[in-house]
């Protein structure tokens, strides 16, 4: 990281500490958690893919949609969300519902 001198932080000195610095990959799952959390009332089990996009992240999440007994009939969703750099939830949706004990999740159709 490049450091200013004296004389060059006159001008810059408020703007270059007010910058703050892009949302890393655990920031922007932890943001997608809590907006996710708040819209649905679901409980989020946990993240599953995380992907860098031109203006932010693209967010996996993998969200308790029905609790059953017994628990290994559970339905469970894949949510995916888009976040901001600057942290704002833009857009999420639900993409795929299965019961928890489903081990074709993935959707390959390989056997």
């Amino acid at each position: 990281m490049a450091r200013k001198t004296t004389s060059d932080d006159s001008e810059d000195v408020h703007s270059a500490s007010d910058e703050q610095p892009p949302l890393t990959a655990a920031q922007a799952a932890a943001v997608v958690i809590e907006h996710l959390t708040a819209l649905t009332s679901k409980h989020v089990q946990g993240v599953t893919c995380m992907e860098p996009t031109e203006d932010g992240w693209l967010v996996e999440i993998e969200v308790l949609e029905d609790r059953r007994i017994p628990s290994s009939a559970d339905i469970l969703a894949l949510y995916e969300a888009e976040v901001d750099l600057d942290g704002n939830l833009l857009a999420y949706r639900r993409i795929k519902r299965y019961g928890r004990g489903n081990t074709d999740v993935g959707g390959s159709g390989r056997r």
